[in-house]
């Protein structure tokens, strides 16, 4: 299989996972979302191991990240977002709000956008502008016809966003960072999972052996989406990415609205038809923006085979 089609697999599986992810978290209804998040965070050190040995990648570069606060100290703000987020997903779709997480995901782009302006000084061009300003009067259709914000939304769109930014300033590949950050994580995580059980409140081994595992497994439905995410951006373009990320929210919203039965008023219909109007246009700009590079690097190549060479004079 060409690199280009198994990427695009492997895209849309890690897509496809995070999706139907927003129907695994509710079966552990019997723990509150704060205990889920630990294990969470726990096992999923287990599973990075798992897929460190398996992909043979060893531990010799781990000391040096340990031992450099400026190699460390991004990823373990990475981690802290990145935990912020899955909280946020987490207790969204475990109290039947599975819409807001859908939501979130649905203008994660444009909030990535938005920060690449404030931190990076990136301008945009006008149809992104465009697509920033349905993004805000969508929020606020929903906000006016709710009578609140969907802060759920907003809490897990910017968290997001930030840890990609926040990324930007790792200097580790996807396999080593999310074993740093799970390993920030892991002993307030483990910290707080055992005060649980001594204190007779955890859920870990008192209601079955099936919800045990659920937990355990926690820490794989985390890793593996991450991972072959992370071996798809490696073989295929981020605009072939940046078109398979909708996978997962057009999942969530389907869960949400006819499997988890969410009511759907109207205000909520006009803000998501404004942030897929939005997402239409952000597209279309991204697709137009890459042909045209495309086309521009065509002509310097041909460019540049047409210049005549000076030969030197004997």
């Amino acid at each position: 299989m060409p690199d280009s089609n198994r990427g695009v697999a492997l895209g849309a599986t890690a897509f496809l996972l995070w999706g139907v992810a927003a129907l695994y978290w509710p079966f552990l209804s019997a723990a509150e979302p704060t205990e889920i998040l630990a294990h969470r965070m726990v096992w999923s050190l287990l599973a990075m191991c798992v897929f460190l040995f398996l992909a043979r990648r060893g531990w010799k570069w781990l000391p040096g990240v340990i031992r450099s606060p400026r190699r460390l100290l991004p990823v373990a703000a990475a981690a802290v977002l990145i935990a912020v987020n899955w909280w946020g997903f987490i207790y969204s779709v475990s109290t039947a709000q599975t819409l807001q997480a859908s939501l979130a995901y649905f203008i994660n782009p444009l909030m990535s956008v938005c920060l690449g302006v404030v931190l990076f000084s990136e301008r945009l061009r006008t149809a992104q502008w465009i697509a920033v300003a349905l993004g805000v009067i969508a929020v606020v259709v929903m906000t006016v016809g709710y009578g609140a914000a969907p802060w759920l939304a907003l809490l897990m769109g910017s968290s997001f966003a930030a840890y990609g930014a926040v990324k930007k300033y790792v200097d580790l590949d996807g396999m080593q960072s999310l074993t740093v950050e799970t390993l920030v994580m892991f002993l307030p995580a483990l910290g707080y999972v055992l005060f649980l059980e001594f204190s007779g409140v955890g859920t870990a081994v008192s209601v079955s052996p099936a919800h045990t595992a659920l937990l355990v497994g926690g820490g794989f439905v985390t890793a593996l989406p991450l991972l072959l995410f992370g071996l798809a951006a490696r073989l295929v373009p981020l605009s072939v990415i940046g078109m398979l990320q909708y996978i997962a929210p057009t999942m969530m919203f389907f869960i949400g609205w006819l499997i988890q039965g969410e009511e759907m008023p109207l205000a909520r219909w006009a803000g998501f038809a404004l942030v897929w109007l939005a997402l239409s246009v952000f597209a279309f700009d991204q697709v137009r923006g890459a042909r045209a590079r495309s086309v521009r690097r065509r002509e310097d190549r041909e460019s540049a085979r047409e210049r005549p060479t000076t030969e030197p004079c004997d």
